[in-house]
C-alpha cells in the first residue's frame, strides 16, 4: 500500500503541476487521490479540513509571516547601498572587487531580507552601475549575482529553517539558526573564489591604492544599524531572551524604524508593503496546512518506512544513501520552490537518515542547502532570471558561467553532507545540539 500511495502522490502531483495547478493545491489533491484507495471519501474530505486546520493552528507559524514582513520592510529601506559600500570597503582590494562584493553583499542582504530574488535584485541593482563604467562583462555579473543570492536563505533569520523545524516535529530553530552560519558563509566563499578566479583571467583589478581604514570606518558605521537587525534578533533567539515568534516581530518593529529614520518608508509605500507580505504570508501558511495532509497520508500509509527498507536494502553505507538523496534533491529543486519542497522530502528522507543517527538539524541544513541550488538551476530557478533580468542579458550567455559556480557550490554542498561539524559545530558549543 505505501510504494502504491507514494506512486499516486508522484503521477498525480507531477500531472498537476505541469498543467499549471498552484503546488498547494496539488498536494492536497495527490494527497487525496492516494488516500481514497483504503479511506471513504467524505471521511477522506473531512480529515483533510482537519489537518488542514491544525497545519495552520500552530502559534510557531505566526514568525514567518512577521518575518516576510520585515524582509519586505528591508527591501524597501533602503540598506541595500550600506551593505555595498560597507563589503566594498572590505574586500575592495581583492581582483574583481564589485563581483566579491556582490558576493558578500547577497549573503548579509539576502540573511537580513530573508529573500534570496530580493537580494539579487536590490545589491545586484546597486553594482550594476559601477561594473558598467568599470567594463565587467553583464553575463558574468549576472551569473554572480544570481550564484550567490541563495546564501542569504541559509543564514538566519531563515524563513526555509523555520518552515523545516515545524515539519520535522519540532527541532529547535534556535539550534537551526546557529547551524545555518557556517554553510551560508560556505556557499558564500565558494562563490567568493570562482569570482576571484574569472577576474583574473578577465583582468578584472581591486580598487587601486592602499587601503582605506577611514572609508572601512564610515561605511561600518553607515552599515551597523542594518546588520544590528541580525545580532539583536539572531542573540536573543538563541541566548533565550525572546523566543522566535517574539523575535520576529521585533524584526518587523526594527525594520520598520529603521526604514523610516532612513526616510525610505512612508504612510503609502508601509500600505503596499502590508498588502504585499499579507499575500505572500497566505500562500506560505496554506501550503504548509496543506502539506500537514501529505504528512497526515504519509505517516497513515507508512510510505517512509517503506523508502527507508527500499535504500537500506540497496545499500547499509550512509555515504552512498546521503549521495542518493542529494542526488533526489538537486534534481527535485529544479522544479520545485525550496517551502513545498521542504513539506515533501522532510517527512519522506529524515526518518532514514535517523536509522543511521544523522542529526536532524544537520539534515535541515543539508535539505535547505541542496534546495537552494534549485532557485539558480533552471528551467524554474527564480533567483538567476530575477539576475539575469537586473543584469540585462540572456540565459544563453549567462550558463557558461553559472556551471562553474555549481561546481564550486556543490563541492559545498558534500562537504556541509559529509562533515557534520560544519552544520553542529555552533549548535553544540552553544548546548543545544
Amino acid at each position: 500500500m505505501a510504494i502504491q500511495s507514494l506512486l499516486i502522490i508522484i503521477v498525480v502531483l507531477a500531472v498537476l503541476l505541469v498543467i499549471g495547478v498552484p503546488i498547494s493545491y496539488a498536494i492536497g489533491i495527490s494527497s487525496l487521490a492516494a488516500i481514497l484507495q483504503t479511506v471513504p471519501l467524505d471521511v477522506s474530505v473531512l480529515t483533510a479540513a482537519q489537518r488542514t486546520f491544525v497545519g495552520m493552528s500552530k502559534f510557531s507559524l505566526t514568525a514567518i509571516p512577521f518575518f516576510i514582513l520585515a524582509g519586505n520592510l528591508m527591501n524597501q529601506g533602503g540598506i541595500a547601498k550600506r551593505l555595498v559600500d560597507f563589503v566594498l570597503a572590505i574586500l575592495g582590494k581583492l581582483p574583481g572587487a564589485l563581483l566579491v562584493t556582490n558576493v558578500g553583499a547577497n549573503a548579509l542582504f539576502g540573511a537580513i531580507s530573508g529573500s534570496a530574488s530580493a537580494a539579487a535584485a536590490a545589491v545586484g541593482s546597486m553594482v550594476a552601475e559601477g561594473e558598467e563604467e568599470q567594463g565587467y562583462e553583464k553575463a558574468i555579473c549576472a551569473a554572480t549575482n544570481g550564484a550567490s543570492a541563495p546564501s542569504g536563505l541559509l543564514i538566519p533569520p531563515s524563513n526555509a529553517l523555520i518552515t523545516y523545524s515545524l515539519v520535522s516535529g519540532g527541532t529547535s530553530v534556535a539550534a537551526l539558526f546557529l547551524a545555518g552560519y557556517i554553510p551560508g558563509i560556505l556557499w558564500a566563499v565558494c562563490c567568493v573564489v570562482v569570482s576571484v578566479i574569472i577576474a583574473k583571467k578577465k583582468g578584472y583589478k581591486g580598487t587601486p591604492g592602499k587601503y582605506d581604514w577611514k572609508n572601512l570606518g564610515v561605511a561600518t558605521l553607515k552599515a551597523i544599524p542594518s546588520l544590528s537587525l541580525i545580532i539583536v534578533v539572531i542573540g536573543g533567539i538563541i541566548i533565550g531572551v525572546f523566543t522566535a515568534t517574539e523575535g520576529s516581530a521585533i524584526a518587523v518593529v526594527y525594520a520598520l524604524i529603521l526604514g523610516i529614520c532612513y526616510r525610505n518608508i512612508t504612510l503609502k509605500s508601509f500600505w503596499k508593503i502590508l498588502v504585499e507580505s499579507a499575500k505572500m504570508s497566505g500562500m506560505v501558511v496554506f501550503l504548509i496546512g496543506v502539506s500537514n495532509i501529505l504528512g497526515w497520508v504519509m505517516a497513515f500509509t507508512q510510505i517512509p518506512q517503506a523508502i527507508s527498507a527500499a535504500l537500506l536494502g540497496v545499500t547499509n553505507s550512509p555515504v552512498v544513501i546521503l549521495l542518493i538523496m542529494n542526488v533526489i534533491l538537486l534534481i527535485a529543486g529544479t522544479f520545485m520552490d525550496v517551502t513545498p519542497a521542504i513539506m515533501i522530502f522532510t517527512p519522506l528522507f529524515l526518518p532514514v537518515v535517523q536509522t543511521f543517527g544523522m542529526d536532524p538539524i544537520h539534515f535541515g541544513l543539508v535539505l535547505v542547502y541542496n534546495l537552494c541550488i534549485g532557485n539558480i538551476t533552471p528551467p524554474v530557478g527564480n533567483t538567476l532570471f530575477v539576475a539575469i533580468k537586473v543584469g540585462k542579458t540572456s540565459l544563453a550567455k549567462v550558463m557558461p558561467y553559472m556551471l562553474m559556480y555549481y561546481v564550486s557550490i556543490i563541492v559545498g554542498l558534500l562537504l556541509v553532507t559529509y562533515i557534520p561539524a560544519i552544520s553542529m559545530a555552533l549548535p553544540m558549543w552553544a548546548g543545544l545540539a
